[in-house]
């Protein structure tokens, strides 16, 4: 599989994902996309994946994270091969997370733990799909490096979404 240390960071925690999270982060993920006004067809919401996240990030050269404050599963985020993409890049894929813990730094904390893995596993590009309603999300992407592309790439099959971004590795 790959080689990663639970990070650590106060009451924080970013570890791998147990089957035993699966009920804990559709209902996030669920709960996120209905509070931005998200929840539409195309979209991760109606996606049969989102109920077994644990057995989808089984495939090679996959992961998903999981946060949580003080014991408790606050959100998560994760990389896919997803099918399409070129050769060396991965996607980013269904980070969300409660708002007690939004601006607490857990949302970087992901995505560059997803980074790290993202390089140790040899990929050399990362792309992601979000949609306007998660504003705050795009600006962190923003932020972190990623740049916008004028169309999708690869095959996710969410069609709701219309914003796409790559970022290069280092």
């Amino acid at each position: 599989m790959f080689d990663f240390m639970n990070e650590k960071d106060g009451d924080n925690v970013i570890r791998p994902i147990g089957q035993k999270d699966n009920a804990d982060i559709a209902a996030i993920i669920r709960s996120v996309l209905s509070e931005f006004g998200a929840a539409k067809k195309g979209t991760v919401y109606y996606d049969p994946t989102t109920d077994d996240l644990y057995s989808m990030f089984q495939t090679q050269q996959s992961a998903y994270f999981i946060a949580e404050i003080k014991g408790k599963v606050v959100g998560g985020c994760g990389i896919f091969p997803t099918e399409g993409l070129p050769e060396g890049c991965c996607e980013l894929v269904k980070l969300y997370l409660l708002p007690e813990a939004r601006r607490t730094g857990l949302g970087k904390l992901l995505i560059e733990t997803c980074f790290d893995l993202a390089i140790q596993l040899g990929y050399t590009s990362m792309y992601l799909e979000s949609m306007p309603e998660l504003s705050k999300a795009v600006s962190l992407y923003e932020k972190l490096g990623f740049e916008y592309l004028p169309a999708s790439l690869g095959n996710s099959q969410h069609f709701g979404c219309s914003i796409w971004m790559l970022k290069q590795l280092a």
